[in-house]
């Protein structure tokens, strides 16, 4: 690792970078101008947020909050809990813990530093994590293994469904820094009985560690609290879907980033909810005015993420949606599967809902919302299962009129690069145009942004799409 990148903790740099960012608006447009012009690696980034008006504000709010958490975690003598983008950060809240997501902060800072987190990944292969690993958890854990970041208490690698990467790094991250380890198991099965019984007792363990690595006793007065505050959020959540099915719809492509980015972070948190709030305002007067989410002012073609977005710097990705005039109607990232979100009646006992009746009741509720969660409700077994990855994705592009489908993943994406062709075939079977990109969402010398936006304007243009 470059010396100078050792010189900077990366929470701090992070977060003072988020703070920066979320003041900016406060000041006047002249202001605002002449900042621009001091943050050319920053200028693009921040501008895509921005132009969102109110919601890219809350957002930017959102992100600074959750790196302050992480940086004043140990002067509130709170201890800080490293996991997964699939766990809900609901229990971990609920226990007065601050949760550190790699996947979360690897995001934002490979969108909004220019050096990008080549660094931080580099570093994690320099230590023994292989360069086929995910680069998704790789790139801010480099900063934690180097020491550049705040001290980890202990590691909860939550439900990883299929994905190898995922549940090594969390096991190679406790080894290597020497940190109380615990892991779920993930069902092999939704739904059933048995399964749920399984998974709700396994959670009943990870408490159990939870308690003793605390020496306090989990409330679940205070899982019930956040749950009830989850509600108010699905139902704005289940609010943004329904626009989603309008044609063209009020919600713009970076959208469906801060639903899922912020679900991540703070699920159950008044934060998450203040931004959803602002996101749902703004798209209800765009729809109330019949105007489209797009700046550009016409909806020209609709696209399905089956995977993952593409995260590498500048924003370039929802940029490139904008300035052609392509809607992005979400991922597998931005559903829920909340029983009252419209794709759930087609895809009948995939989701879940909310009962805080007693504690039991509540672990089934979290238990069910995290088999539900990326990387283990939709790739856990065949793809062309009932259920799985396929039928999902072809309920979802007919309920939202998707004109195409993407995949793009990570170089350390094995399970879905291992069945991607066979099921790209199949959904073009069934009439659907499908694009595989062949970058690294996260680490663009894989192939560069330049690279990956010819390839999806040659297909467009050949499919004949745009």
């Amino acid at each position: 690792m470059r010396a100078e990148v050792k010189e900077y903790n990366y929470d701090w740099m992070m977060g003072s970078i988020t703070e920066a960012a979320a003041k900016l608006p406060a000041g006047s447009q002249k202001e605002a101008d002449l900042s621009f012009r001091y943050i050319p690696y920053f200028r693009y980034a921040l501008g895509a947020l921005l132009e969102t008006g109110p919601p890219g504000v809350q957002f930017l709010k959102m992100l600074s909050h959750y790196y302050k958490n992480i940086t004043t975690a140990h002067d509130q003598g709170k201890k800080i809990v490293a996991t997964t983008f699939c766990s809900t950060p609901l229990i971990f809240y609920a226990m007065g813990l601050v949760p550190l997501t790699f996947e979360v902060l690897t995001a934002v800072g490979a969108m909004v530093w220019k050096r990008g987190m080549f660094d931080y990944m580099d570093y994690g292969c320099e230590v023994g994590m292989p360069e086929t690993s995910c680069s998704a958890q790789r790139g801010s854990l480099g900063a934690y293994l180097a020491g550049l970041g705040e001290t980890i208490d202990f590691i909860v690698c939550d439900s990883p469904g299929v994905c190898d990467t995922n549940a090594t790094a969390f096991a190679f991250a406790a080894e290597y820094l020497d940190k109380p380890f615990f892991q779920l198991n993930y069902p092999s099965t939704i739904g059933d009985e048995r399964s749920q019984a399984y998974h709700v007792e396994d959670f009943k363990a990870m408490i159990g560690f939870l308690e003793k690595q605390t020496g306090k006793k989990f409330s679940y007065d205070r899982l019930e609290s956040y749950l009830k505050e989850m509600e108010a959020q699905d139902a704005i959540t289940a609010d943004l879907e329904d626009m989603l099915l309008l044609v063209p719809t009020p919600i713009p492509p970076i959208y469906t980033l801060m639903i899922y980015a912020g679900r991540f972070c703070f699920a159950g948190h008044p934060e998450y909810t203040r931004m959803l709030e602002k996101l749902r305002n703004e798209a209800q007067k765009r729809m109330k005015a019949g105007v489209p989410g797009l700046k550009a002012g016409v909806e020209r073609l609709r696209v399905l993420m089956c995977y993952i977005d593409h995260y590498t710097v500048d924003m370039n990705f929802y940029n490139y949606l904008e300035e052609r005039g392509i809607a992005n109607t979400g991922s597998i990232l931005t559903r829920n599967f909340r029983d009252n979100n419209p794709y759930c009646q087609s895809l009948e006992g995939s989701c879940y809902g909310v009962d805080t009746s007693s504690p039991e009741a509540m672990l089934e509720t979290v238990a069910q919302m995290n088999a539900r969660l990326p990387m283990v409700r939709s790739i856990r077994g065949p793809y062309d299962q009932h259920g799985m990855w396929l039928d999902e994705c072809l309920a979802l592009a007919r309920l939202y009129n998707a004109d195409c489908i993407i995949y793009n993943g990570t170089s350390g994406c094995r399970n879905t690069w291992g069945m991607v062709k066979p099921f790209a075939r199949d959904i073009e079977k069934q009439g659907i145009p499908v694009h595989i990109m062949y970058d690294d969402a996260f680490d663009d010398r894989v192939e560069s942004w330049e690279a990956s936006k010819e390839r999806l304007d040659e297909f467009f243009t050949v499919r004949g799409l745009l």
